[in-house]
C-alpha cells in the first residue's frame, strides 16, 4: 500500500482550494453568467427552413420550430431572446467568434465538431414516405412500397434517387430530370409516393391537404439535431444538456414538433 509523506498531504491540501477557485472564476466567466447578467439570449438562426426557422423578411420576424424552443429556453433563463441572421456557410464560425451564445437546430457531423461544440440531440432528421391521402389504409409498412404496382417518384441525381431504388427495388421508378419537384408528380397522380425528410414533408403537407405522411412504422437513416454550442464553454454545454434532459421528459419537443406537422423520433 502507498503510503503519503506529510509534505504530499499538505501540498494536496493547499491545491484543492486553487483548483475550487478555478472551477468558481471559470463558472462566473462562464457564457451562461454573461447572458443572465445583460438580460439576452443571442440565437443564430438563418430563417429559411421551413417549419425550423422562417423569417418574414417584412417584419423580420421568426416563427417555426426551432423558434418555439429558444423562446422556450429564454423564459426558463429569465431573459429574452434576440434571433441574429446568419448563413448555413458560416452558422458554426458564428459560434465560434461570439455572434450568438448558440444557434438553433444544425445536424451533428464531424467537421462542424472540430471547432464547436453541440447539445445532447433533441430531435431527428430522417426520410418518410409521402402519399395522397387517400392512399393511408393501403401502405402500413416501409415494404408496402416495394411492389410493381407502385411507382416511386424522385429527382435525378439527388440522395433520395439512390435511397429509394435500395428500399424499393420491385417498385416503378418515375426520376426526374427537370425542374419538376417530385412531390408535384404525387399530386399529378403519376406516381405513388415520394421519400423525402421529415423536415420538407412538413412542409409540404401543410402546403397541401391532398398529401400525408403514410403511417408506418419508424423513420430511416435518421441524423441527429442539436444546437451548436461554444465548444470550450462546459458550464454552458451542461446547462443547455440538463435543459434538454428536462424538457425530452415532460414531452416538450415531441409537443412542439407536433405542432408544427414534424415526425418526432426519440432516441
Amino acid at each position: 500500500m502507498k503510503t503519503w509523506s506529510i509534505s504530499k498531504v499538505c501540498a494536496l491540501l493547499v491545491a484543492i482550494p486553487g483548483l475550487m477557485l478555478s472551477q468558481q472564476v471559470d463558472a462566473a466567466s462562464s457564457r451562461l453568467q454573461q447572458i443572465i447578467d445583460r438580460g439576452v439570449l443571442k440565437v443564430g438562426t438563418t430563417g429559411d427552413w421551413n417549419p425550423m426557422t422562417i423569417r418574414d423578411p417584412a417584419t423580420n420576424f421568426y416563427k417555426g420550430y426551432d423558434i418555439d424552443i429558444t423562446t422556450e429556453l429564454a423564459k426558463d433563463l429569465g431573459v429574452t431572446v434576440e434571433y441574429v441572421a446568419a448563413e448555413w456557410k458560416n452558422l458554426v464560425n458564428g459560434v465560434v467568434t461570439d455572434k450568438y451564445d448558440m444557434t438553433g437546430s444544425a445536424s451533428l457531423n464531424m467537421h462542424r465538431a472540430r471547432v464547436a461544440g453541440y447539445s445532447q440531440p433533441y430531435f431527428y432528421l430522417a426520410f418518410v414516405p409521402v402519399i395522397q391521402e387517400k392512399n393511408m389504409t393501403r401502405f402500413n409498412k416501409w415494404n408496402d412500397f416495394n411492389n410493381v404496382s407502385v411507382t416511386v417518384a424522385s429527382s435525378l441525381g439527388t440522395v433520395q434517387e439512390s435511397m429509394v431504388k435500395e428500399f424499393f427495388p420491385k417498385a416503378k421508378h418515375n426520376v426526374i430530370d427537370s425542374e419538376v419537384r417530385d412531390y408535384q408528380e404525387l399530386l399529378a397522380n403519376r406516381a405513388t409516393v415520394i421519400v423525402t425528410s421529415n423536415v420538407e414533408a412538413a412542409t409540404i403537407t401543410r402546403k397541401f391537404s391532398q398529401l400525408k405522411i403514410a403511417d408506418v412504422k419508424g423513420m430511416r437513416r435518421p441524423t441527429p439535431i442539436a444546437m451548436l454550442l461554444p465548444r470550450d464553454d462546459q458550464v454552458w454545454i451542461n446547462y443547455i444538456n440538463h435543459w434538454v434532459e428536462l424538457k425530452k421528459t415532460q414531452g416538450f419537443f415531441e409537443r412542439i414538433a407536433k405542432k408544427w406537422g414534424l415526425v418526432h423520433l426519440e432516441r
